[in-house]
């Protein structure tokens, strides 16, 4: 069996059923583990959090937990401007015009907070199952040689598993600059692009130098690429399609 691996989809609706595609993706014969960030950002993500979710109760897909997944969460269910504009101006703008370009007029003169408001409660009452579901992701996943993860783990937390939750979904330098020491298996994650793991303008999948840590996030919310990253047999292979491919 093949582990599929693919993290940061961004709502890129057209190009995550490409790399599916692209990587010849059987339910039957491959284990699937999509790592965060589901909405923000990309032009579709009521599509993909209805498609991820169909693929984990139909087809066992593992789904991860990203910080975008958590920001729309905690701006959507609850009522604090704080936890609103940090929604909004990480992304969220492109979820909330997805969710509600056919109810609302965004482009009315007075368009304003009160607007924002009554797009949130529609969110809650049509999609209250997109948002049970997103909030009830798990941070984590583990096999015997790999951690599944958005964005890593915290090295100076003796047992990895104990660590805040917020590094699972948040942590980036203080993680892939360090080598991994509470474990011996290798991290998988996104959340930190490709681009600057390898500290130029490559998008492709970084592999640490030290091996214990292999980060996928090819960008393409920014405009860069999908990547998914296949293991099989103790080898890795790579595969990517473009923004815009199909």
């Amino acid at each position: 069996m093949r582990t599929l691996v693919i993290s940061d989809i961004h709502g890129s609706y057209q190009e995550f059923n490409a790399l599916l595609k692209k990587v010849n993706y059987s339910s039957s014969a491959d284990q699937l583990i999509l790592l965060g960030d589901y909405v923000d950002r990309g032009p579709n993500s009521k599509a993909i959090v209805e498609q991820v979710k169909n693929l984990h109760e139909e087809c066992g897909v593992i789904v991860l937990k990203g910080n975008h997944d958590k920001m729309a969460c905690d701006a959507l269910l609850n009522e604090d401007d704080k936890l609103d504009t940090h929604w909004l101006n990480n992304g969220g703008w492109y979820t909330l015009l997805n969710y509600c370009r056919t109810e609302f007029d965004f482009f009315k003169d007075d368009f304003g907070w009160k607007d924002y408001m009554r797009m949130k409660e529609f969110i809650r009452q049509e999609y209250k199952h997109h948002l049970d579901f997103l909030s009830s992701l798990p941070l984590y996943y583990e096999t015997d040689e790999h951690i599944f993860v958005h964005a890593g783990i915290n090295p100076t937390v003796e047992n990895w598993k104990d660590q805040n939750a917020y590094d699972f979904i948040w942590i980036r330098e203080p993680f892939y600059s360090n080598p991994v020491t509470a474990t011996h298996k290798t991290v998988v994650f996104g959340h930190t692009s490709t681009e600057d793991l390898h500290n130029s303008d490559s998008e492709e999948i970084w592999f640490s130098p030290h091996g214990d840590k292999i980060g996928i996030d090819g960008g393409c919310a920014y405009g860069q690429r999908l990547n998914c990253l296949e293991i099989c047999d103790g080898e890795y292979r790579s595969f990517f399609v473009r923004q815009g491919e199909k």
